[in-house]
């Protein structure tokens, strides 16, 4: 684990690329941070404290929200090493005032147990990790197979491209994607293995793809890209016991945010504050229902303006949700 205590420098990324090829991708490292205005706002009225970026980047939010909130400090962690170095190197002119560790975001308990007056978690793929065709997780930028966030976990896209059957290869697609062409994709990429790069295949799915499809909704391999990152990465099983953890240590009066780019994340997180929110009342008893202690900001999710879009549109997809623990 890397950690950088406020002000102090960083230590070598614990990956297992060497020191120097982190720095040179940390360079490169630039992000718009999605939606940032309204998180700003968002977290203006809660309580002075701690405040969980549980998915740091390039630290774009984080150094918003130190900037506009005096009140509060930032506990910022990401598994990436390079948007760990990044992230420390941006922040280091607000001395005192954070922290970077690296850890995945349902690590977070691993550092004892932290009041948080407000957390943020910026869910999918950064756009230096898209745009890096090293990182392996772009359809358009050819690279290897790789697509891990972490350079140290085992599974990466080639073991799942090259040694899934056909059965799981459609079953994941489907379910990560909702792609409605899954079978055919999984058979054209077992017809066509071996495959090392990205660009072998984007190929491998779009010749399963009718021509007709191809025409409309964005580049046809991007769903596909999209499921086997969610499985190499195990991002949408880790979602709910993290977001579970972060709402344990909410502080009175603060506030979580979320943000998602597809429906299987945002199911996830509408599931787990709905449930945070609902008070069940005893059936037949004469009482008035207990007042949850944890409230919805607002009940449709946030999503980013026609301005922004126009200038960052990855953004396009992105829902924010909020949720509140109310004050005794």
């Amino acid at each position: 684990m890397v950690a950088s205590q406020p002000g102090s420098e960083p230590g070598p990324p614990a990956s297992g690329k060497p020191t120097d090829e982190v720095a040179s991708e940390a360079d490169e490292f630039v992000h718009d941070p999605v939606m940032c205005d309204e998180i700003v706002a968002l977290a203006a009225p809660v309580p002075s404290g701690t405040f969980l970026d549980a998915t740091v980047g390039g630290a774009g939010h984080a150094a918003a929200l130190l900037d506009a909130h005096p009140h509060l400090d930032i506990l910022g962690i990401d598994r990436d090493p390079v948007a760990v170095m990044t992230s420390t190197e941006r922040l280091a002119r607000f001395a005192g005032r954070y922290r970077i560790e690296r850890l995945r975001f349902d690590e977070f308990d691993q550092l004892g147990s932290i009041p948080l007056s407000g957390f943020l978690f910026d869910l999918g793929v950064s756009s230096p990790q898209l745009d890096l065709g090293a990182r392996g997780f772009s359809f358009r930028n050819d690279g290897p197979l790789d697509m891990r966030m972490d350079p140290d976990m085992p599974l990466s896209a080639f073991e799942v491209v090259n040694n899934y059957d056909e059965r799981e290869l459609a079953a994941l697609i489907r379910r990560y994607a909702d792609e409605k062409f899954a079978g055919r994709i999984a058979a054209s990429i077992v017809a066509r293995r071996p495959l090392a790069s990205t660009s072998e295949l984007a190929e491998a799915v779009v010749a399963a793809i009718p021509a007709p499809a191809r025409r409309t909704g964005g580049h046809p391999a991007k769903r596909t890209f999209q499921a086997i990152r969610i499985e190499v990465n195990d991002e949408l099983n880790i979602l709910a016991p993290a977001l579970e953890s972060a709402l344990d240590a909410l502080s009175e009066g603060g506030r979580g945010m979320v943000l998602t780019y597809h429906s299987g994340e945002d199911r996830i997180v509408k599931s787990v504050f709905r449930n945070r929110t609902a008070v069940e009342q005893p059936p037949g008893l004469p009482v008035e229902a207990p007042t949850p202690d944890y409230r919805i900001v607002r009940p449709m999710a946030r999503r980013p303006s026609d301005d922004e879009v126009a200038t960052n549109r990855r953004s396009a997809s992105a829902r924010l949700r909020t949720i509140e623990r109310r004050a005794a």
